[in-house]
């Protein structure tokens, strides 16, 4: 039985991966943000990992929709400082709603959870780029760094609020799954998750 219940997540991590990778592909930017910051959706199905299996399968979703991604649409930079920067959001939002889930497992407990991995994610990723993705990018781009008033304008005008129209447009979309899926959640959930 054991045996089943670790194949059959293995397989549903892998089509959750394909899932999250095909969403990957439909992007789009939010005015007045610049272009460079564009939303997706491929997060939900590592949520829905996360919720149901656990972190590690959340954390493994997010792993193969970049390297999916990475292997077929490629990189300007050459280095694939965007798939990192990607896994690195999508593993700040789904962690915190992992646990926050899993110690509440109630609507208020998903709620929460989500509220906190925006504000994670906003917060985390606003950091991760003033001192590392950023001067990645105009490093490897071969282009003037960005750096001073210019990088706090940046962050503070452009990817801090991003990130939380971001994590409250996959709010509202997980809530309405949520609401939709609640049983095959809670039955995904008494398989994968022990008690």
């Amino acid at each position: 039985m054991k045996k089943n219940v670790k194949l059959q997540s293995f397989i549903t991590i892998g089509m959750l991966s394909s899932i999250s990778f095909l969403l990957m592909l439909f992007n789009f930017p939010i005015p007045p943000f610049p272009a460079f910051l564009e939303v997706d959706f491929s997060d939900m199905p590592a949520l829905l990992a996360a919720i149901t299996m656990g972190p590690v399968a959340g954390i493994l979703v997010e792993l193969f929709k970049n390297v999916l991604d990475w292997i077929f649409s490629g990189t300007p930079t050459g280095v694939p400082v965007g798939h990192i920067a990607n896994f690195a959001t999508g593993i700040l939002f789904i962690l915190p709603v992992s646990f926050i889930f899993n110690r509440f497992k109630s609507i208020a407990g998903l709620i929460g959870g989500l509220a906190t991995g925006t504000i994670v994610m906003a917060v985390g990723m606003s950091v991760l780029n003033y001192a590392l993705f950023l001067p990645m990018y105009t490093y490897f781009l071969g282009m003037e760094p960005v750096v001073g008033d210019s990088l706090y304008k940046m962050i503070v005008a452009g990817i801090l609020p991003f990130n939380i129209v971001k994590g409250i447009l996959l709010t509202a979309i997980m809530a309405l799954l949520f609401s939709t899926m609640r049983k095959w959640i809670d039955r995904q959930r008494s398989m994968y998750i022990t008690k």
